[in-house]
């Protein structure tokens, strides 16, 4: 009786080990899965920490040599996010696993009142740090992207600065006499006309000139309107 019970318990030690041997390891699809996101995230700007979650054990997946991740369509390697690894050979599986890229990076923000309309200056704009995948997308990461614009609307002290909730200061007036300029090889032509719309630079504007012509040409600085020739 003695001898059948340890040829029981060796079979099964056996048997126990085949299983691991043939087993997927939970801790190579995490590893998997980190390896995917750091590549994935090497382009974001700012400090970047990927956490993976656990793997269900028992799931029981067959091993597989050469795990591939993927991200689903419309997914993303920022924020909460979730990772797909499967395998093609010997057997053919896909599991999803949860995960998480947190990015701690400076971005900008109001460090005073700011009124809606107003050519923002520097001293009005403060640096800070934070996960910016907790932040809306089009948020401001330099000082460079802000300063002379205005805000769409007022916004106050402390508040983030989305590049989507600023506008460029208009170069040329709704009225303004412009010079409109047409340069070509060995000529340059220039003449007057007035602006029949604001715009920034280098947005399109439609000029009316004195002869009563409506022309459209590039808002430049100093009140110039590039018109192709």
């Amino acid at each position: 009786m003695k001898t059948l019970t340890l040829a029981i318990a060796s079979l099964s030690l056996a048997t126990s080990a085949a299983h691991a041997a043939t087993s997927m390891d939970p801790a190579t699809l995490r590893r998997t899965v980190d390896a995917y996101l750091q590549v994935q995230s090497a382009g974001l700007p700012g400090k970047v920490t990927v956490t993976v979650g656990n793997v269900d054990t028992r799931m029981n997946l067959a091993h597989c040599p050469a795990p591939e991740a993927f991200l689903m369509p419309g997914g993303k390697a920022w924020g909460k996010t979730t990772v797909g690894v499967r395998c093609a050979a010997p057997a053919q599986w896909t599991v999803y696993i949860q995960a998480n890229v947190s990015v701690l990076g400076n971005y900008i923000a109001a460090a005073t009142p700011l009124s809606q309309g107003q050519p923002i200056l520097e001293t009005q704009l403060v640096t800070q740090q934070g996960d910016l995948t907790t932040l809306p997308a089009s948020i401001a990461t330099d000082k460079a992207q802000v300063i002379g614009r205005s805000t769409n609307v007022s916004i106050s002290a402390g508040t983030p600065l989305r590049l989507d909730t600023l506008r460029s200061q208009p170069v040329v007036l709704n009225g303004q006499m412009v010079r409109l300029v047409t340069a070509g090889s060995g000529f340059r032509i220039t003449a007057e006309g007035k602006a029949i719309a604001n715009a920034a630079e280098g947005q399109v504007v439609q000029v009316r000139t004195s002869g009563g012509r409506s022309v459209s040409g590039i808002a430049r600085a100093g009140g110039q309107v590039e018109v192709a020739f």
